[in-house]
């Protein structure tokens, strides 16, 4: 899917250029005002985390789907404005990231689009991650990564959680690459130091990403599917039942690989039953997991043969 590229009927692509335009109007609106009111990075960040704030609480995947390529746009002039911005760079990646996962990747299987919009959300996580003071760390000695790793503290938790989860989106989609394999260990060394510094944040995602972590990789590599099940049921317990996404990842990448067919039902059939506003900000992501429980209930017994 092209980011200009109208579908469905003619009322839809008219909605699509209007979002478009809008957006747009706004952007050069703000520019122009400027050089006279000098408009602060703060607001226009705050702006932006309203926008996200509302997309998160929306349940209508139709309208996300329409209306995000319109923000991306704006968002990427905003820090083109202010390239040197941390909120407005982590915004960015968190976008571009989240829309390659729920519209590219998983609903129109396009990998080769979905990998230039998961580069785009590591560059920008890269870059957001380095004005925190730590210097180059695509490139940086692995042994000084880490002990850069160990000077941050816990008010640098959100910045290094989303930099390696949106690192790992690019990774997880180029494993053929002998370059995305060699970023691995910085990966997980940024995650293991979220773990130590705040293992509970966004709903123990921490322990849901080294849960997922543990569970993919062959045994040889590091894999461990009783260390992934701690992992996960941590995150369950720290996410009080409220996000809904944490079961469906358990579900998928530990019930099903350890070949337990009555907890990967009992697990997605829990999704099903809960409901996706268990809190405002989350309607937006357990809609998505419901969806994912739904569709891998569809094939259980392709899984479980």
């Amino acid at each position: 899917m092209n980011f200009l590229r109208c579908r469905g009927t003619k009322m839809e692509g008219f909605h699509h250029r209007v979002s478009i335009f809008f957006c747009l109007c706004l952007f050069f609106l703000i520019s122009a005002c400027l050089p006279n009111k000098k408009l602060t990075v703060a607001t226009t960040a705050t702006l932006l985390e309203g926008v996200a704030r509302a997309s998160s609480q929306q349940p209508d995947l139709r309208i996300l789907r329409e209306g995000t390529p319109a923000y991306l746009m704006l968002i990427d002039g905003m820090i083109q404005l202010w390239p040197d911005n941390e909120r407005l760079l982590i915004a960015g990646a968190q976008s571009y990231s989240s829309f390659a996962s729920l519209f590219v990747e998983d609903q129109d299987k396009d990998k080769e689009y979905a990998n230039l919009l998961y580069e785009k959300g590591k560059q920008y996580a890269l870059r957001s991650f380095e004005r925190t003071g730590f210097r180059d760390p695509l490139h940086r000695p692995f042994d000084d990564f880490n002990r850069g790793l160990n000077r941050l503290r816990k008010k640098d938790v959100p910045i290094l959680f989303w930099t390696a989860t949106c690192w790992a989106n690019w990774i997880r989609l180029n494993l053929d690459s002998m370059e995305a394999l060699s970023e691995l260990p910085r990966v997980e060394g940024m995650m293991k130091r979220v773990l130590e510094l705040d293992e509970g944040f966004y709903y123990g995602g921490p322990h849901l990403f080294m849960g997922i972590w543990y569970a993919v990789r062959p045994k040889i590599a590091g894999g461990d599917l009783k260390k992934a099940q701690e992992h996960f049921l941590k995150a369950l317990d720290l996410g009080h039942g409220k996000f809904l996404m944490a079961y469906v990842y358990y579900a998928s990448y530990y019930a099903r690989k350890s070949g337990d067919k009555e907890l990967f039902i009992a697990t997605l059939q829990k999704v099903l039953e809960t409901p996706a506003d268990t809190l405002p900000d989350l309607v937006l992501v357990n809609t998505v997991a419901k969806k994912q429980a739904k569709e891998l209930l569809s094939h259980v017994e392709e899984y479980f043969e």
